[in-house]
């Protein structure tokens, strides 16, 4: 006896995205938008770290050795390669050795520093500042791509309706010829044109399926899958006549960004600005040292010195100041304010920008609202000379070349018609792209049909 075991497939429902919903996926799932928000965390731990230098500073020693006693006078420069050795020389060499041990702990702080901590601070806040900025430019430019990329994919889907408007059409008039042509009303030769406009109407139609596919994987990278829906909502009525308000373009995303980048410039100078300063250091430390070697120059016993036996401790102040340091800060700070007034520039340069992109805007926007008004004239003219077309056809006063060319506009006219709404929205995202804020967009977007 046999079981038959029925394996079903999976079915994975496609998600229904409207445009605001779309949106919403991008700035949630969109690995570029995480990043951006770990750069923030970065820099707010950066401001902890800066703050830590108004604490004490204090350091645990703790060592043994064994080693010879040989000291000679006289003075070794500064270096890090022979180790010190403590008390006076003998009378010979020898290779006699002992123990020694230190344990110590110093405590260092500085009371004042003529704001040099306080400035690094303001830079280290400066820098939050900075990629709070970039954070939510990349936000807005991401809200925005994935509106533009949500459009295109409508775009694409009302032309592949109105191309499958044309291929029906075209295979009437197939239809139709073949009736013509099998009666032997019609010569064989308009057949053939009839199927070759009916081939044509349908790569048409394929081409604009490929557009629709095409479109969904460009929007893809927001929303993390291809395999979705696009409601309109509001987006294929009528846009409505005004949504979008003057905005001050030094608030745009991209001006921040950059003000901020500004900001964050001038905030290093005063770091340099306060660097030529005196560092004043209160400290204190107690330590103990052990020894095998006696003031008598002997030694003690083999354990001798182990344990610390010596004990000293001892308060003060340090001060040091950078005296050759000057002429280097003197050249840093060039540098740096010709990096502040660089960013200044381009401040000035992103606003420039941004007036000459909202220009563009609003003439994309004029010229599509005049356009959409010319459509429906333009569709009852093409429709009128494609049923009239048809009709002489028919009855014999017309030519199939007239009929084809008739229904190539009418084709042509009704995707001119499907996108006319559409290219009203798209001039209205990017107007309010330019302004810097595209929620009335959204909102207008969604609609009666999006609540």
């Amino acid at each position: 006896m046999r079981l038959a075991i029925l394996v079903f497939p999976t079915v994975m429902l496609a998600q229904t995205y409207t445009v605001d919903q779309a949106v919403a996926t991008a700035l949630d799932k969109y690995a570029g938008v995480r990043v951006s928000s770990e750069k923030v965390t970065e820099a707010a731990q950066a401001i902890n770290l800066a703050r830590t230098a108004y604490l004490p500073h204090a350091d645990f020693l703790a060592q043994a050795n064994r080693a010879t006693r040989n000291n000679v006078f006289g003075m070794v420069l500064p270096q890090s390669t022979l180790p010190g050795i403590s008390g006076p020389p003998l009378a010979e060499n020898s290779m006699t050795n002992v123990w020694g041990t230190a344990i110590g702990f110093l405590v260092s702080w500085e009371p004042f520093d003529f704001g040099q901590r306080a400035a690094k601070v303001n830079a280290a806040s400066a820098h939050q500042r900075y990629t709070e900025a970039v954070l939510s430019r990349t936000k807005f430019e991401i809200a925005a791509g994935t509106a533009d990329g949500f459009l295109t994919v409508l775009a694409a889907e009302q032309t592949v309706k109105a191309a499958a408007t044309a291929v029906a059409r075209a295979k009437t008039l197939e239809e139709l010829v073949g009736a013509q042509v099998r009666a032997e009303l019609r010569p064989g030769v308009d057949l053939m044109r009839t199927r070759a406009e009916h081939a044509m109407a349908e790569a048409q139609q394929i081409q604009a399926e490929q557009a629709v596919a095409m479109a969904k994987a460009a929007l893809s990278q927001f929303v993390m899958t291809a395999e979705f829906v696009a409601a309109p909502g509001a987006l294929l009525d009528s846009p409505p006549a005004a949504i979008l308000a003057q905005a001050d373009l030094q608030q745009h995303p991209a001006a921040l960004e950059k003000a901020a980048s500004v900001a964050e410039a001038q905030a290093k100078q005063k770091v340099l600005d306060k660097a030529y300063y005196p560092k004043f250091n209160v400290q204190g430390s107690t330590y103990a040292r052990g020894t095998g070697a006696n003031p008598d120059f002997t030694t003690g016993g083999a354990f001798s010195g182990l344990g610390p036996n010596i004990v000293n401790w001892g308060a003060g102040m340090t001060v040091t100041f950078p005296a050759m340091a000057l002429p280097g800060l003197r050249l840093q700070r060039g540098i740096d304010a010709s990096q502040a007034r660089g960013e200044q520039h381009r401040l000035e340069q992103t606003v420039q920008d941004l007036k000459a992109k909202l220009a563009r805007a609003n003439a994309q926007l004029a010229g599509a609202r005049r356009l959409v008004d010319k459509i429906p004239a333009q569709l009852e003219s093409a429709r009128a000379a494609e049923q009239q077309a048809t009709a002489r056809y028919k009855a014999g006063l017309g030519t199939l070349v007239e009929v084809a060319d008739a229904q190539r506009v009418l084709a042509q006219t009704e995707i001119d018609e499907s996108l006319a709404k559409l290219a009203i929205w798209r001039a209205m995202l990017a107007v309010s792209a330019a302004q810097g804020d595209i929620e009335p967009f959204l909102k207008a977007a969604v609609g009666a049909k999006g609540n």
